[in-house]
């Protein structure tokens, strides 16, 4: 049964035998706990919790990007086996991950979120706000609730379809890929196949996250997109019917002379997102609506509107033309006009709403590894004494690093910490010790910066004399944007790491010494 699971799995994921070779290989025949982890700063911590009695296999590999990594054929082996997963989560991970993790699991072992369960041992968090400085509406889809009713968890999917559009000319909703290939959520051009569950126009997400995407439209017009949505528990259980409902666009044309709506309101700036609530039904309310956030700053502006009585407005303003590449001929010919909103993303950027990244501040890795310590002891009761005298002088290791990180950003003078990177991931750093996150190329690393962002950063970098940027090393091939900038206005690029560990930083605290080193050696000079 455990092996039918993981065979039906591994069809869903689509992982590939091809993957990184793996120091620790978990096994069945190893009298140690054997302990899965997302990443190898997780799997850092619970090497210094378990000590000899656990082998630790992290399924992301060093230099790699947890937000975009797909799991291979050995890292799902390695699920089987082990005892006790720890994960980040809070949609850090790519969530073919955490499928991988929670499907292939066996029965009873403990799967442990750190970034959530930390916060019962006094981590802090912040919300991930993102930064919607732009001339026309910021568009995505989005997941709210967590499905409790439904029997959901966060390996579930929610599958949203489009299945018709009217209007003068193709609508497509799509993202850009790393090798410059679209990817569609939706795409009118050839129609929409009812016999397939409209497959090839339906975006998937996890729940309690929200994606982004382009919106192109091939003629000025109104245009209404119908959509249904479904919420698959599990790969193997028929999708439950969450609703439909229909939105309306107008398409360079004035949003109040829309037939038949002439009250109607109209969305145009800000963060907006057709939204599935999985807790609606529950509370007898409608599960498909628009949520809007004008002001791009959270829970606390964010309204509900009825999409029968709301008009999206795509402006004149956000014509665009058609790329010669012929991947975009869906769109029409090279140089021909269109209305397209203007964030195009490049790869996958789904997340959440709170800041992932709680391990930048020194004191919420203390929490980790007193979760790590709780759950260890848990799964291996006779080994309690040593975990907890591992934990112990681990965690002085790590207040004493938390001093010195704060000590060596303290050398720099106050007017000069200024963080520019290349995506949003060192907020708690900021927090925590003093740094002002004063910029960064996009708030994802997946996501392509815009005109906008570029003239944004290059007037931050001016105006506040900035004298280094810094990049992620394993995003160096990403970050030609913020290398461009910075040698434009000739100030050093420097690196700071973020997710991931390399040779050079090859523990938690290696990274978190070099961060400060550099962040000093950098900045206050």
């Amino acid at each position: 049964m455990r092996s039918a699971r993981w065979l039906v799995v591994l069809v869903v994921l689509g992982v590939g035998l091809a993957g990184c070779a793996r120091v620790d290989v978990l096994s069945d025949r190893d009298g140690r706990i054997q302990v899965v982890t997302t990443t190898g700063i997780l799997q850092d911590l619970v090497r210094n919790v378990g000590g000899d009695r656990v082998v630790v296999s992290s399924l992301v590999p060093d230099g790699a990007d947890p937000h975009a990594y797909e799991p291979s054929l050995r890292d799902v082996r390695n699920v089987v086996y082990a005892d006790v997963a720890f994960s980040n989560y809070m949609l850090l991970e790519e969530h073919a991950i955490i499928k991988a993790l929670d499907a292939n699991l066996r029965d009873g072992v403990p799967n442990i979120s750190l970034a959530e369960g930390a916060v019962k041992y006094a981590a802090e968090i912040i919300p991930l706000v993102e930064n919607i400085a732009l001339d026309a509406i910021w568009l995505g889809m989005r997941v709210r609730g967590a499905g409790a009713s439904y029997g959901a968890n966060r390996a579930s999917d929610v599958l949203l379809s489009a299945t018709a559009v009217t209007g003068p000319g193709v609508m497509a909703a799509y993202l850009t890929e790393s090798f410059g290939r679209p990817t569609f959520y939706l795409n009118s051009a050839d129609g929409f196949e009812a016999a397939n569950g409209y497959r090839d126009d339906t975006a998937t997400l996890p729940p309690d996250a929200h994606t982004h995407m382009s919106w192109a439209f091939a003629e000025p017009g109104v245009y209404r997109l119908s959509m249904v949505a479904h919420l698959a528990v599990t790969p193997d259980t028929r999708p439950v019917p969450l609703g439909e409902q229909t939105f309306t666009f107008a398409v360079g044309v004035d949003p109040h002379s829309v037939p038949d709506m002439p009250d109607a309101t109209v969305l145009r700036s800000g963060h907006a997102d057709l939204t599935i609530d999985l807790d609606a039904v529950a509370r007898d309310e409608p599960a498909i609506y628009l949520l809007d956030d004008p002001h791009g700053d959270g829970h606390a502006h964010q309204r509900i509107h009825d999409p029968s009585r709301t008009v999206i407005e795509v402006p004149n303003k956000a014509v665009a033309q058609v790329p010669a590449d012929r991947a975009f001929r869906f769109l029409g010919r090279p140089g021909t006009q269109i209305h397209q909103l203007p964030q195009a993303v490049l790869g996958k950027h789904v997340h959440g709403e709170i800041d992932p990244h709680l391990w930048q501040n020194v004191r919420n890795a203390i929490s980790y590894v007193e979760l790590i310590r709780d759950t260890l002891i848990g799964v291996d009761p006779d080994g309690a004494m040593q975990y907890r005298a591992n934990a112990t002088g681990y965690v002085a290791e790590l207040e004493a690093l938390d001093a010195y990180v704060r000590d060596t950003v303290a050398q720099i003078p106050p007017g000069r910490r200024h963080l520019i990177t290349t995506h949003d991931a060192f907020g708690y750093l900021g927090a925590a010790y003093d740094v002002q996150i004063s910029g960064f190329v996009t708030p994802h690393p997946a996501a392509e910066p815009s005109l906008v962002d570029r003239r944004r950063l290059t007037d931050t970098i001016r105006n506040l004399r900035v004298p280094a940027v810094f990049l992620e090393p394993n995003l160096r091939a990403r970050s030609s944007t913020l290398t461009e900038v910075a040698r434009s206005l000739d100030v050093r690029v420097c690196e700071i790491y973020g997710d991931t560990l390399d040779d050079r930083a090859a523990t938690y605290v290696q990274m978190m010494r070099f961060n400060a080193d550099s962040l000093r050696n950098c900045l206050a000079k």
